[in-house]
């Protein structure tokens, strides 16, 4: 399959959107190969960051840094949108934005690309929270998902030591609609599964890159995570999925995965483990396996069945 040579910058472009009286932000990267692109891509962030820090950070010396200019240089266009209460998207409603309002976004954003770009089926990303919001959305729209990956997906919860933690501040992410993020809690992303999963440097470029944007984050996705899975039904998600596990990620326990990925329907289904991945897998030291592993899945050929 082919790679990307070079590791360049792609031009990106900005679009806006809207659900209902929300203003949402979307980032496009187009295919290297313009007209011919291999598919389209779209990335869905986690709870405590906006889109373009997770999947366009640029990272002098690192080559391929950017998830998005990555894809694009395989022939992929490539998407990602703020989800409401992050980045550039509205954050004037008080509301606390949990997995369905982002489902919600979701839903927005790919009937924008396809009114503006004749798009009619998406390979959708998700990590984390993003992940519950990506695999809801494919629950509620198929039609519009042609393949799905989960990245460090949650479903019951169970085995999972960091939304144990969590739950002890569970009524304090009720009580409000935001909750502060500053450097110190980007590092800790980091440090509380297995430290030294990520290099110093990409680790202060992604703060910086959050940072910029916000100071504040909706506390819905932690409020869903910590009370109220499973929140999606993957008896109801039918479309091809791949379940991607860091193997010391604090989130996603192991045996709770594998009940989740015994019951997806479509035998069209992959679960890998990816050795040396904590949390932020596209931040971690071997990113380019991760991009090798989403990318084989995406640019798979459908399946033949015979009777």
């Amino acid at each position: 399959m082919d790679q990307p040579k070079a590791a360049t910058s792609v031009a990106g472009q900005e679009h806006w959107t809207r659900k209902g009286d929300v203003e949402l932000f979307l980032w496009e990267k187009r295919s290297a190969t313009p007209g011919k692109a291999l598919g389209t891509v779209l990335f869905v962030q986690g709870s405590s960051m906006a889109s373009q820090p997770s999947f366009d950070l640029q990272v002098p010396g690192r080559p391929h840094s950017s998830a998005m200019d990555y894809f694009a240089g395989c022939g992929f266009d490539a998407w990602c949108v703020d989800m409401e209460g992050y980045g550039r998207s509205d954050k004037k409603r008080d509301i606390n934005c949990d997995i369905a309002n982002g489902a919600d976004d979701l839903a927005a954003a790919t009937a924008y690309i396809t009114k503006t770009r004749g798009t009619k089926q998406f390979l959708v990303y998700g990590i984390s929270s993003g992940a519950l919001r990506a695999a809801l959305f494919a629950q509620r729209h198929p039609d519009r998902v042609k393949r799905l990956a989960l990245d460090a997906f949650v479903w019951t919860g169970e085995g999972s030591p960091t939304l144990a933690e969590r739950r002890k501040k569970l009524p304090d992410f009720s009580a409000r609609n935001r909750r502060p993020i500053d450097r110190a809690f980007v590092r800790s992303i980091f440090n509380r599964d297995h430290p030294g999963c990520a290099e110093e440097k990409v680790i202060e470029a992604f703060a910086d890159a959050i940072l910029k944007l916000d100071d504040s984050v909706p506390t819905g996705t932690y409020v869903d995570m910590c009370s109220k899975l499973p929140v999606v039904d993957p008896a109801k998600i039918a479309v091809p999925t791949l379940v991607m596990r860091g193997q010391f990620d604090g989130i996603a326990g192991f045996d709770d995965l594998v009940e989740f990925f015994k019951r997806l329907p479509n035998s069209d289904k992959q679960f890998t483990v990816m050795p040396g991945i904590s949390h932020a897998s596209f931040h971690q030291i071997n990113y380019l396996m991760v991009y090798h592993i989403l990318h084989s899945f995406f640019a798979q050929p459908d399946p033949i069945y015979r009777g």
